[in-house]
């Protein structure tokens, strides 16, 4: 079975060229298909179906959901130990979602294979139940684990967290999402209740690692890569006040992050976080190997142009 590489990724995508890898070391030699397990990940997708047009000042006739749809079939065929996931805002940004409210956008997303979703202040943006209307659409589960929706009509449709088996191996992932007040109307996210992201992705963390004993924990997070105000929650300190979290998966500040940034968390062990920039423009890579002969995880991250 061939492995994914940055260089076939590259290829698949009708792209030359590359960008550094990842911090931590190489997996490129030294792992088995057996072992590896890809996550492929968009973010800040904003509701862009078809590609940009060729005269968009930043990104000239990229992206498009059938470009991704056709790389994502590829990589699946070559490897089926393969997680598809997207870190919120999926939502708002083009007249698709202004007529359909985020039908099309759902039903493609399930068509591509979505494995999960966190939930994003845009998903907030036809109100809860606009939301409600359209979640029958999505084959795949939105994920929040601060969001506490319990008092709303979406009480029952919102995970804190997912296992998934891939591999023989348990998959943890969780979702985080950003203070919706002042950036969505109260009106919308009524009796929503925002918890504090980091204490919230402590517990579940917890339980993931300790409870369900989960090989790898994500999170998806709709936070924000980084923040002048070093108290605001973001995916930095997230990664430096958690213990057992190994991937961060972020969105919200639409940062183009190849390679990904590694930080160390409490227990001094390295975090990936990773960001695909905006508009479905690029996908995100992450191989992550299970047969280090010191019995650590390895992980490379990088994006590619669609």
């Amino acid at each position: 079975m061939p492995l994914f590489t940055r260089r076939n990724f590259l290829r698949t995508a009708g792209l030359a060229g590359a960008a550094s890898l990842a911090g931590l070391p190489a997996l490129a030699g030294r792992r088995s298909s057996d072992n590896l397990l890809t996550i492929l990940h968009t973010n800040d997708t904003h509701s862009r179906i078809d590609p940009f047009p060729d005269n968009d000042p930043n990104y000239p006739g990229m992206g498009g959901y059938a470009r991704r749809a056709a790389i994502i079939a590829h990589q699946r065929k070559q490897n089926p130990n393969l997680l598809l996931l997207d870190a919120g805002d999926m939502f708002q940004g083009t007249p698709y979602y202004n007529m359909y409210g985020g039908e099309p956008e759902l039903k493609l997303m399930s068509k591509m294979g979505y494995d999960a979703a966190a939930f994003g202040n845009h998903e907030f943006d036809n109100g809860l139940d606009g939301f409600k209307k359209v979640l029958p659409f999505a084959s795949f589960p939105f994920l929040s684990a601060n969001y506490d929706f319990s008092r709303t009509l979406l009480a029952s449709d919102i995970k804190s967290f997912i296992i998934i088996e891939k591999g023989g191996r348990k998959i943890g992932v969780y979702g985080l999402g950003i203070n919706p007040e002042g950036l969505v109307s109260r009106s919308l996210y009524a009796e929503t209740k925002y918890n504090d992201p980091i204490e919230v992705a402590r517990t579940v963390e917890e339980v993931l690692y300790a409870q369900h004993h989960c090989d790898l924990i994500i999170c998806l997070s709709h936070l924000g890569f980084r923040y002048e105000d070093v108290e605001r929650p973001s995916d930095m300190k997230l990664a430096a006040n958690t213990r057992f979290t190994d991937i961060i998966i972020g969105g919200h500040t639409h940062n183009l992050l190849d390679p990904s940034v590694v930080v160390g968390n409490q227990q001094n062990k390295p975090v990936s976080i990773a960001q695909a920039g905006f508009g479905g423009a690029y996908l995100g890579m992450i191989n992550v190997s299970f047969d280090d002969p010191r019995g650590e995880k390895l992980v490379e991250a990088y994006t590619t142009k669609i």
